[in-house]
């Protein structure tokens, strides 16, 4: 299986010539080092509906034919921008996408597309984060959020390979509270995402990788683009 970090909250998963991606914001990234036109998906998954988690979402379903996997609310938006394909689930759910299964978790943030022409805001449904499961992996992507104690009870209940924690702070936890989420998820690895981005959430990767190492966990730093083999 091969993971593949496009930067931001982007995660792409290949496996037995498969793919889905999550949170694709490519077009808008500027660290990104591929174009929307160059992804080849299978299922887009969506954790919530801010900008930079959705951008290139409906290119890329549209694209590849491939089904969006959002909350309803999200989806249903998903089908008014020209998406045929939808699958609406809430948090708890699971779909079984053929070479891959996600289960729907919670997540702390907040989830809404911001229409500056009409000065509306459209509800994005509640954010969550995935559980992903394929080639007897368990892959977990935290989506936006901040620190909450029922990541350890995710973390008692799946036997995790690889975690992708939100680090940047200012609209999710922070390292610090990263560290904890880490180790409450005792993953085999845990990858950082959602730093570097815009200037509010500039963060040391590499130092929180240091810091995962001091408390017995082991970290990994991925640049955008760059693939993880599992």
């Amino acid at each position: 299986m091969q993971l593949i970090y496009h930067g931001h909250s982007t995660i792409q998963l290949q496996t037995n010539g498969k793919s889905l991606i999550v949170d694709p914001f490519l077009s808008g990234n500027q660290l990104a080092t591929v174009k929307p036109e160059d992804i080849k998906a299978d299922a887009v998954l969506l954790t919530h509906a801010h900008a930079d988690h959705i951008l290139d979402a409906a290119p890329i379903a549209k694209a590849n034919n491939a089904p969006v996997i959002a909350n309803p609310e999200l989806a249903t938006y998903l089908t008014w921008q020209g998406v045929e394909q939808t699958i609406g689930m809430n948090i708890g759910g699971t779909v079984d996408l053929g070479f891959a299964t996600a289960k729907m978790t919670h997540a702390f943030h907040s989830s809404g597309i911001i229409d500056e022409a009409n000065k509306t805001v459209i509800y994005g449904g509640m954010p969550a984060g995935f559980i992903i499961k394929a080639e007897g992996k368990t892959i977990v992507h935290a989506g936006d959020t901040g620190l909450f104690g029922d990541m350890k009870m995710i973390g008692d209940m799946n036997e995790i390979d690889v975690v992708f924690l939100p680090i940047g702070d200012h609209f999710t936890m922070g390292p610090e509270d990263a560290l904890q989420a880490a180790v409450w998820y005792n993953a085999k690895l845990v990858v950082p995402i959602h730093y570097d981005t815009f200037p509010p959430i500039k963060q040391d990767a590499d130092a929180f990788v240091s810091q995962l190492e001091a408390k017995g966990l082991k970290g990994k730093v991925l640049q955008p683009g760059e693939a993880l083999e599992i």
